[in-house]
Formats: structure tokens, C-alpha cells, sequence
């Protein structure tokens, strides 16, 4: 649970998100509750259909809940967010713009200053290893950097939370891993409070401050787990560490299985 002298910079109080459809009423999420520290970098883990992605959801204004409430910043969401970040599951990346003409959408949709903006694009592209690929396009990116210009564009605006469903969740195993780091470094750098969802727990407990752990639909929070491990993080060290066994052990055994780890 967040510390008593931590700013806390989202509230889910009690939310439950029932959808209607032809097959009848489903129920996504139940109860849920959860608090969240400026800086804190949170993964969420559980199995399909949980309602994980449904609660990135929720944070963003993209979807109502039923009943509870979520307050980002001390105000209620009651519609889509302009002061987050969203990094979905795919780079959705417009194939007729190089690098920067993406990243720079964003800045042209909420009309930021175009000079600042720029300035801004080629700072996120120099973190995330982009420079000298400005003018590429899409086609011409790995997997691993179409993902790396998305986060880029997220961050244009510089957002107090970012939300990040799945979004290495297509790459390849060493891939993934090297995002993995490159996030950790990135958040390291930034502060930017985080709420990632993941199936994967290696992925959950190496990227986290603190790991909430869903149950299957309708998704309840089991638990979560602070993870005490340095901010800058490197993979293969800490995946040696007692800290990651403990937590990720205690992860696996929630889930009921190791099929839904990696």
C-alpha cells in the first residue's frame, strides 16, 4: 500500500465495469481497488479476460465504470483523459510518416507548440536509441522499434501517467527482454508514474515497484507486492536475485499456473 508521506496520484475506489451484450451481462471487473504513488512504476498480471486491459481503460476515461470511482490527479474521470500516455498492444503507427513525422502527431492533435514539440521528439528519440532513424518508416522499423516510436509519441506530451497495455506482448523473447530494459532506464530517468499490464511475470516483477496480481473475470485484485530492488535495474542481475524468485513465486502461485509466466 502507498506510504504515508507519498503523494498519491490515482485513486480506484471500489470499481466495477459490467458490459451489456446479446449474450447478456458480463462483469470485467468487481471491486477493484487501488492506489497509486506519484513516480511508482505498477504492473498488472492476471489471466486473459481479467479485465486488466478494461481497467487501463477505465483510468484513461475510455470506459465508464458501472459503479466506484477513479480520480487521477484529485479529479474524478468522468470522460478520455488529455494528461495521460496510452501505449496499446500495437505501435499503430501511420505507414506514410517517418519517425518523427509519428511521434509528432501527437503534438498536432492536442496542438502543442510545434518548436517546442520538436525539440521535445528529438530528446525521447536520442533515450530511446532512435537517433539516425528520424526519417525511416514504419516498414523499415524492427518490431522492437515501431514500439520504441510509440512510446515516444506517449511521452510528447509529457504525461504524469503513463498507461501501457501489453505492449511487448508481440515482440520476440530477446526483444522484449531488451524493451524491458530500455523501459526501466526510461522510467528511471523520467519519474513518470506507470501502470503497465503484462501476462508475463518476469516482465511484471522486473519492470514493477509494486505488482497487483487479478484474478480470473470478474477480476478482483488478489494482492500486491512491493518489489524491493534497485530503480536501475539490470535483466540477467536481477533475475538472480532471492527478491525476484520471492515475488515472482508468490505471482506464479496466484495465477494457479506457470502457463500465463512468459
Amino acid at each position: 500500500m502507498p506510504r504515508g508521506d507519498a503523494e498519491t496520484i490515482l485513486s480506484i475506489r471500489d470499481v466495477s465495469i459490467t458490459f451489456e451484450s446479446k449474450r447478456g451481462r458480463v462483469t470485467a471487473l468487481e471491486g477493484a481497488d487501488l492506489e497509486v504513488e506519484r513516480g511508482e512504476f505498477i504492473t498488472i498480471a492476471g489471466p486473459s479476460g481479467c479485465g486488466k486491459s478494461t481497467l487501463l481503460k477505465a483510468v484513461a476515461g475510455l470506459t465508464t465504470p458501472s459503479g466506484g470511482s477513479i480520480r487521477l490527479h484529485g479529479e474524478e474521470v468522468r470522460g478520455p483523459r488529455q494528461d495521460i500516455g496510452f501505449v496499446f498492444q500495437r505501435a499503430a503507427l501511420l505507414e506514410w510518416r517517418n519517425v518523427r513525422g509519428n511521434i509528432l502527431l501527437q503534438a498536432e492533435m492536442r496542438g502543442m507548440d510545434m518548436k517546442a514539440a520538436r525539440a521535445r521528439a528529438d530528446e525521447l528519440i536520442e533515450m530511446t536509441g532512435l537517433t539516425g532513424f528520424e526519417k525511416a518508416l514504419p516498414h523499415e522499423l524492427s518490431g522492437g522499434m515501431q514500439q520504441r516510436v510509440a512510446l515516444c509519441r506517449a511521452l510528447l506530451h509529457e504525461p504524469r501517467v503513463l498507461l501501457m497495455d501489453e505492449p511487448f506482448g508481440a515482440l520476440d523473447a530477446l526483444t522484449r527482454e531488451r524493451m524491458n530494459v530500455e523501459l526501466n532506464r526510461i522510467w528511471a530517468r523520467t519519474g513518470t508514474t506507470v501502470l503497465l499490464v503484462t501476462h508475463s511475470v518476469a516482465e511484471a516483477v522486473y519492470l514493477a515497484s509494486r505488482v497487483v496480481v487479478m484474478s480470473p473475470r470478474p477480476g478482483r485484485i488478489l494482492e500486491e507486492h512491493r518489489v524491493d530492488l534497485p530503480t536501475e535495474r539490470g535483466y540477467a542481475e536481477v533475475l538472480e536475485t532471492g527478491e525476484f524468485h520471492r515475488v515472482s513465486s508468490r505471482v506464479r502461485e496466484l495465477l494457479g499456473s506457470t502457463a500465463e509466466a512468459d
